[in-house]
């Protein structure tokens, strides 16, 4: 017996159900595989030879998709063991050997057959530009050491260089912008589109011996000198920066000692950032080698110095004030100090590296407002020295300067830059972002190796990303208004004609 019209159409419409349902089931496995199973990734390592340390970074990212955005990610922190490599000076060979520790684990990281195309890059920063300064030869026997070093490694080194303060500022201010997708971003409706400018953030750095600060103003960069104009995907940015040499956290800390150590030349210092109850003898050139500080020892200065903490924060904010030249902006809204140009802040800023962990030490890092956290800054600086090292017996190196750091950073952030009560929220002061140390070798990198094009990226990817949804959810409708048709067809009340 055959079948009916109403059986021959049912059995056509599950017919098409079936080969609907194939089609959408297709698609969803190829594209769950592209997720599964990503294109090949690439790498980048990155040396960051600051003043105090040494750390390398590698980065990774997949090699289709070289130049988007959010896509490089940070696969490896390294810290290398012992200090800065200007510190090597009267042995530079070291400064080179000392890095062989991380770049072995780097290399294990990343696989063989890709050693030779990952692109290598040694920064060094205000330590090295310190020792220039100094002793220009010194400095470039270091960067001899390290590079022959570096050269014998497979991969791809690209050299070892030294970056300008500008430099750092807008590699850091590329990095998290970058990595807050504030440049670029991929949208669900499968476009690439630049946010707002006012979802730009502007960058905070301090290391062991400069500070940097770096936005985007209101208004126009009236100092060219100031201004880094940058071409990111098309679009432009005019990014003020200024790097302060000598205003990072361990030159501060020498800057000051030496200013009380001429203020009190014949007798124990009465530091007013150190604790009360805290005393150390410690030797007298250090404190004057410094390219930093000035003046020299006080004449007859015996070669020891006997150092006891007053643990008196007012007078250590004083003592702060005068490593700044205030006085030189004469008023100037435009003008931090030393007479340094600067526009008014404007917008949200992370502050990174010491900012960071000085805060983070003393519980003010996660958004307090700023009456609460000069209280609490000021109430550690009383707090006598025995009960602070009871305390925190694993800080015991930097224990007795977080007072002076901290209180440093608020004079610095405050009175320097210009921030107030108002405008205090807007810092957020993180280690990372997404995932990634804020600092600048991220943003070098992407600079150095072109992943951050001048023109916007086609829209050639976003359109058949843009398809493949709109034909997944093309079959899946059919698909269900197809089975609702049978549905009809098999559950309906038949007609006597059936």
């Amino acid at each position: 017996m055959g079948m009916s019209w109403k059986e021959g159409v049912l059995t056509g419409l599950l017919a098409v159900a079936a080969a609907s349902g194939l089609t959408t089931l297709v698609l969803v496995l190829v594209e769950s595989t592209s997720i599964l199973l990503p294109a090949d990734t690439k790498f980048g390592i990155v040396f960051d030879a600051g003043s105090s340390h040494t750390s390398l970074f590698v980065y990774k990212w997949p090699a289709d998709k070289e130049n988007n955005t959010g896509v490089v990610s940070q696969a490896l922190v390294c810290q290398v063991e012992g200090p800065g490599i200007s510190s090597y000076a009267s042995n530079p060979a070291e400064a080179g050997e000392s890095l062989r520790g991380c770049l072995k684990e780097a290399l294990a990281l990343i696989p063989a057959a890709q050693h030779q195309e990952t692109p290598m890059f040694l920064g060094a920063t205000a330590g090295m530009r310190l020792l220039r300064w100094k002793n220009n030869s010194q400095a470039e026997s270091i960067f001899t050491e390290v590079a022959r070093v570096l050269t014998q490694s497979p991969v791809d080194f690209r050299g070892a260089g030294l970056l300008t303060g500008m430099e750092e500022g807008v590699s850091s201010w590329i990095t998290v912008n970058y990595v807050l997708r504030n440049l670029l971003t991929y949208t669900f409706s499968g476009e690439w589109v630049r946010p707002p400018e006012a979802t730009l953030v502007g960058a905070l750095d301090m290391g062991g011996a400069s500070t940097q600060i770096a936005f985007v103003p209101e208004g126009p960069i009236l100092n060219a000198s100031a201004q880094a104009p940058l071409l990111l995907y098309g679009a432009n940015y005019s990014v003020y920066t200024h790097s302060y040499l000598c205003f990072g956290r361990d030159q501060m800390l020498s800057r000051l000692l030496a200013g009380l150590v001429q203020a009190s030349p014949s007798g124990p210092v009465r530091h007013p950032c150190y604790h009360s109850g805290y005393r150390a003898t410690l030797p007298l050139a250090p404190v004057f080698q410094s390219p930093c500080v000035p003046a020299s020892a006080p004449p007859g200065a015996s070669a020891n110095l006997t150092v006891e903490g007053a643990g008196n924060p007012g007078a250590c904010v004083s003592a702060l004030r005068d490593l700044f030249n205030f006085a030189s902006c004469g008023g100037r809204e435009d003008c931090a100090f030393d007479g340094v140009y600067q526009p008014p802040v404007q917008g949200r800023f992370y502050a990174f590296s010491n900012f960071y962990h000085t805060f983070r030490f003393l519980n003010v890092s996660d958004g307090k407002p700023l009456d609460a956290v000069n209280a609490s800054v000021w109430e550690f600086c009383r707090r006598p020295w025995e009960l602070v090292q009871a305390s925190y017996p694993e800080h015991a190196r930097w224990l007795r300067d977080y007072c002076a750091s901290g209180l440093y950073i608020l004079t610095l952030l405050l009175e320097g830059y210009g921030f107030t009560e108002a405008t205090w929220s807007n810092i957020e002061f993180r280690r990372q972002a997404s995932g990634t140390d804020i600092g600048w070798t991220l943003g070098y990198m992407l600079n150095l190796t072109n992943m951050i094009p001048a023109t916007a990226p086609t829209l050639q990817q976003a359109e058949s990303y843009g398809v493949w949804v709109a034909s997944v959810i093309f079959m899946a409708l059919t698909l269900v208004a197809i089975l609702g048709a049978a549905s009809v067809q098999l559950f309906w009340p038949q007609d006597s004609d059936s």
